[in-house]
Formats: structure tokens, sequence, C-alpha cells
């Protein structure tokens, strides 16, 4: 049974384009109470910094609400790996963020946070997807979030998400070589190295589900 003190949020960052329009949104639901939802647009950002954003803000709010004890879902395995310190954040444009995020978890006594799939994560999803489409114009709508392939030899951002990659997998190795074959789990270290390659434009076709 959920702990009535705990406030269990939901947070989604979204990007038409990588970088493009992107937005942010979250739920945060409280025992007893109406769900709070909150949503808005960015301008051009990644979609990784339209995730950490969503972050930062859900747990401003909750910090504001005098929360003490937090659980927050995300579909994005980049962050919470990142978060719970299993990979390196090298990329300069999610470090402050991502400061931030770590100085506010500090401000509560206890916070966890997990991954869980897009489709669990649907309230969130459909309320960035409605900043999206506010502001486009457009009616809502579950629009896809587009990548751009880049797969000439030498793109710049092939050779980074090449480096991105292999850092990932040393980090792994050594994690591994610890003595526990599922910290951090098979399955997430796949979600890291496809959401390395997805950011970087570099496949093509739909996300394998």
């Amino acid at each position: 049974m959920p702990d009535p003190g705990v406030l269990r949020i939901h947070t989604d960052g979204a990007a038409r384009g990588n970088p493009g329009p992107a937005a942010f949104a979250y739920v945060i639901a409280r025992d007893g109470e109406e769900d709070i939802e909150e949503k808005g647009v960015l301008g051009p950002r990644t979609n990784n910094v339209a995730e950490y954003i969503a972050l930062v803000k859900a747990l401003e709010h909750a910090a504001r609400l005098g929360a003490r004890r937090l659980e927050i879902f995300t579909d994005s395995d980049l962050m919470v790996n990142q978060m719970k310190g299993l990979f390196k954040v090298k990329n300069p444009g999610l470090k402050d963020y991502w400061n931030r995020a770590k100085d506010l978890f500090r401000e509560f006594e206890n916070v966890h946070i997990s991954h869980i799939p897009r489709e669990q994560n649907s309230q969130a999803d459909r309320l960035c997807n409605e900043a999206l489409d506010g502001a486009s114009g457009k009616p809502a709508s579950a629009a896809p979030r587009t990548r751009t392939p880049a797969t000439r030899t030498g793109d710049l951002r092939v050779d980074t998400a090449r480096a991105d990659a292999l850092d990932c997998l040393r980090g792994v190795a050594g994690a591994w070589a610890r003595g526990d074959p599922n910290d951090p789990k098979p399955e997430d270290v796949w979600e890291q190295l496809w959401t390395i390659l997805d950011d970087a434009g570099v496949l093509r076709g739909a996300r394998p589900r």
C-alpha cells in the first residue's frame, strides 16, 4: 500500500527534433486530493534537457508543498541512471540541471527515482504533447519525437555517440566486475545505449518496444 506521506510524481520532457521545440510536464499525486498537473513549453532544447527541466520543476514544486518523501517515475532511463550515479554526466548541457536536481534531492528526507515504460507514464506524456501541440497550433495528439539521421562517416554526432557509448560500456564493465551482473541491469544498459544513439540521431526506424 502506498505510503500516505509520500508524494508520487511522474515527469516527462519532449523535444520534436534534437534540438527542437520542447516542453516539460509533471504530475504530482497526493492521497485524498486531486492530482497536480503542470506543463509548459521551453523553446528549442534537446530531449534530455527537457527531461531534466521537468524533473527540476517537479522537485521545486514538491519542495513548495512541504513534502519530505518522494517517489519519482520517468520514462527517461538515462536520467534515472545519471541521478543514481550509475552513469556519468558528460554533456555540459545537462550538467547544470543534474547539479540542480541533486541539490534539490538533498532538501527531502528520501527521494526514490525509477524508470518506467512510456506507456506507464501516459498522463505526463499527454500533458507534454498538449504543451507542444498548443505551441505549434496543432490539435492535441501523441506526436512522434523525431530524430534526424546522421550516419555519415566522420560526422561529429556519430563520433560523439561512439565515444559516449564506449564510455558507458566501460563504466558498466567496471560495475559488473564488482560482482553483481544485475547492477545495473542489462536491460537498463541497453536502454542507455539506445538513448545515446537515438539522441545523436544515428538510428533509423522506430524504437523497438
